[in-house]
C-alpha cells in the first residue's frame, strides 16, 4: 500500500473527485482531503491511499492540470509525531 500526497488542488475538489481521478491507474482504498479545523474548507491538499499503480499515477498526474490547477503529486512523507 502506498500513500500519496496531492497538493495544489482547487479548492472544491471533492473526495470522491480525487478518487475517480486516481482510480484510472489502480484500486484506491481512500481519499482524503484535509479540511481547516476552525472553517471546514479545504487546505487545498489530500491524500489518495493506493494498493498498485502508485508509480504510474505519481508519473503522469505530477504537474498535470485538474481543475485549472497543477496539481502536485508525490510519496507522501511518514506523519510527525507531535512535540510537547
Amino acid at each position: 500500500m502506498t500513500n500519496l500526497y496531492v497538493g495544489n488542488l482547487p479548492w472544491n475538489t471533492t473526495e470522491t473527485q480525487l478518487k475517480e481521478l486516481f482510480s484510472q491507474y489502480g484500486e484506491v482504498t481512500s481519499a482524503k482531503i484535509i479540511e481547516d479545523r476552525e472553517t471546514g474548507r479545504s487546505r487545498g491538499f489530500g491524500f489518495v491511499e493506493m494498493e498498485a499503480g502508485a508509480d504510474e499515477a505519481i508519473e503522469t498526474l505530477n504537474g498535470s492540470d485538474f481543475g485549472g490547477r497543477n496539481i502536485k503529486v508525490n510519496v507522501a512523507k511518514p506523519k510527525r509525531e507531535a512535540r510537547f
